[in-house]
């Protein structure tokens, strides 16, 4: 129980003495919300905005949601065949590298000229294309330093590479995977608000963003950053509570 409450009591703690402390900040700088919003003027614009903020929290979710979940399957599978295949591996990782240094907003004006009009297209490739990076990576090096003994004794006893896969390499690359996960949640948030923020069609919390600034509506920005930030939240306890299915055995135990 204490350790139940003290995991989720030390998070909303923290929360609660950040927007203190934004609070406070603003306070002693006399800063108009004009200039910098408060904690305690987002509460009208949730209020005022409500049903627009419900609705842009969806589709921001659900592409977002879809993006990650093309990485995790494409992140996957690259990643097994980079770290069962050297030369596939030192082929693959100056390219991905590369495409990963590249700003990823200067991608976005290039979808769209590519698919003009697919707007939930566009922003789940975005979501996805920012995203897959870590987990590629993640799963290669994980496989890639495997123990060679558990190979040479599963291949003695006549265990095909399937099975030595999913009994070995599969269990000790799950801690790396999920690790991986937890980052690409909030890169695919980027990528999605990326599409909706500078390639602008009118869904989601960035359309809603844009909104606010195209009227001077600093509360309403604020708002949207924050509602962000809670959905970002989410999803990322949402991937450490899979972890600690799928994974719990490698959490070490506390003290």
């Amino acid at each position: 129980m204490n350790t139940a409450l003290r995991k989720v009591g030390v998070p909303v703690l923290s929360i609660l003495i950040f927007l203190v402390l934004w609070e406070l900040l603003v306070w002693a700088n006399g800063w108009p919300n004009y200039v910098m919003a408060s904690p305690s003027d987002l509460p009208e614009a949730y209020a005022r905005f409500w049903e627009l903020f419900l609705l842009g929290s969806w589709q921001t979710l659900w592409r977002t949601v879809a993006g990650l979940l093309l990485a995790v399957i494409f992140g996957l599978a690259l990643g097994m065949v980079m770290g069962f295949s050297r030369i596939v591996r030192d082929g693959l990782y100056p390219l991905l590298v590369g495409f990963n240094a590249i700003p990823k907003a200067t991608l976005v004006p290039v979808l769209a000229l590519l698919f003009i009009g697919q707007h939930n297209f566009n922003t789940v490739m975005m979501a996805f294309l920012i995203s897959f990076f870590p987990i590629a990576v993640s799963v290669a090096i994980g496989l890639s330093t495997l123990e060679p003994e558990y190979r040479d004794i599963l291949r003695a006893l006549g265990a095909s590479r399937m099975t030595i896969f999913w009994k070995i390499a599969l269990p000790k690359t799950l801690p790396e995977f999920f690790g991986a996960l937890k980052v690409a949640v909030t890169l695919a948030f980027i990528g999605t608000n990326l599409v909706e923020i500078v390639s602008p069609h009118g869904r989601g919390l960035g359309a809603l963003f844009l909104s606010g600034q195209t009227n001077s509506n600093y509360p309403l920005m604020f708002a949207v950053l924050i509602a962000l930030a809670v959905l970002g939240i989410v999803l990322y306890y949402a991937v450490v509570a899979m972890e600690r299915i799928f994974a719990g055995w490698a959490e070490r135990a506390e003290t």
